[in-house]
């Protein structure tokens, strides 16, 4: 047994003691109105900023990006404990035994002699666990991002012809969903405004595809020219002796025009 065994066990366990801690009744009011369906978003963002950290080659943001990454696997993992439907242990237990069963060539008999042979392994010993779906989506990774999966699903089903030949046609249904996404937001029920706003995103990102354009990429790129522009305004207010959050709407729309025209 390695030497940093029992700290290690330590260690987790006392911070799987601080999250149960803020998840009790006397702990942080935030953290106990967290679902596993509230945490998604802030999962998903984490995940992309550690990926984000190991690109950069910067230890130490990528040790706490690991840390916050590791603070909602444990706080999902608590919040089903609390429901009584699994908890810390059987993550661990399931995905060390999945790591034994799916590695013969390290803890059996077989041999893998190169990434190639692993990796061609490790897809036979998955198919074999997994409950074999004849749909013809059901290769569709539900993990990947949403306007990927999303391109990804219509690009699939465009491959069987379910797909409109003509943009317009692309075009009017894009119409006809942001017309359905106003008369919902007019309801002011939640969960039509949601379902409608789904269905526009969806149209648009099938729009991005008969155009070819990658929808994730046209919206970070999009979302990189908000955040550009916004540091510009808030450089110009300061210049003008303003202040973000003090600076009226009309004056700040006046200096994002004058950005715009400036590009």
């Amino acid at each position: 047994m390695p030497e940093y065994r029992p700290q290690i066990a330590d260690d987790f366990a006392k911070f799987c003691d601080i999250v149960a801690k803020l998840r009790a009744p006397d702990g942080c009011p935030w953290d106990r109105e967290q679902t596993n369906e509230s945490l998604v978003p802030a999962l998903i963002e984490e995940a992309y900023e550690t990926a984000e950290a190991a690109r950069a080659h910067d230890d130490a943001h990528f040790r706490e990006e690991l840390g916050d990454l590791l603070l909602l696997v444990v706080m999902h993992a608590q919040i089903a404990r609390e429901t009584g439907r699994f908890g810390i242990e059987e993550v661990i237990g399931q995905v060390s035994d999945k790591l034994i069963r799916r590695h013969p060539h390290v803890f059996g008999t077989s041999e893998a002699r190169d990434a190639g042979a692993v990796l061609k392994q490790w897809e036979a010993i998955k198919r074999e666990e997994k409950n074999t779906d004849l749909h013809y989506l059901a290769s569709l990774a539900k993990a990947l991002p949403a306007l990927v999966r999303a391109q990804k699903a219509q690009s699939k089903a465009a491959r069987v012809n379910f797909d409109w030949t003509a943009l317009r046609d692309v075009m009017a249904k894009v119409e006809e969903e942001l017309r359905e996404t106003k008369e919902a937001i007019q309801s002011q029920q939640q969960e039509i405004m949601e379902d409608e706003i789904g269905d526009l995103l969806f149209a648009v990102v099938n729009l991005a595809r008969k155009c070819k354009i990658d929808a994730e990429s046209a919206l970070q790129s999009a979302t990189n020219k908000f955040v550009a522009r916004f540091n510009r305004l808030e450089d110009e207010l300061k210049k003008r002796g303003g202040k973000l959050g003090e600076a009226e709407l009309t004056e700040m729309d006046a200096i994002w025009d004058e950005i715009k025209t400036q590009e």
